[in-house]
């Protein structure tokens, strides 16, 4: 299973026998709170498992994670329901664990948080962990 951690910028994998890797990451905006609607670059916290594996064409090595899922419709909803958020908001979707673009390795050195609410490891550490992880894998994702 994959935990990623938004306050110390890591994801880390582990296996039946416990810890097996660790990659640092970056995330959507700088504002690391839970993720309330489509279009605020942050990154979602809770849940989730790896729906797809597919090339970008931007950063090539992608998964694809179930959000939105149950769970994140409800708070969405909640959410909305007490006001907090914009009628006309949507919850978004397409939030992923995917490469940098090649030659921008760099924004993961220098914590430069950069995608639409994705998590983002460097080009060729998304590789390596593209290679093993398979469709289903369970991912926390918190604060």
């Amino acid at each position: 299973y994959i935990s990623i951690s938004k306050k110390s910028y890591a994801l880390k994998v582990y296996d039946d026998e416990g810890w097996y890797a660790t990659y640092p990451c970056v995330f959507g905006s700088n504002d690391l709170r839970d993720k309330l609607m489509q279009g605020d670059k942050r990154t979602p916290e809770g849940k989730f498992k790896v729906l797809l594996k597919k090339s970008n064409a931007k950063w090539k090595f992608e998964l694809l994670l179930d959000y939105p899922n149950v769970q994140d419709v409800e708070k969405f909803n909640e959410r909305k329901a007490a006001g907090e958020l914009p009628r006309n908001a949507k919850i978004g979707s397409g939030i992923a664990i995917h490469a940098t673009r090649p030659q921008e390795e760099w924004t993961v050195d220098y914590y430069q948080n950069w995608t639409d609410g994705c998590i983002s490891l460097k080009y060729s550490e998304a590789k390596d962990l593209y290679s093993y992880i398979p469709v289903g894998t369970p991912v926390t994702i918190e604060k």
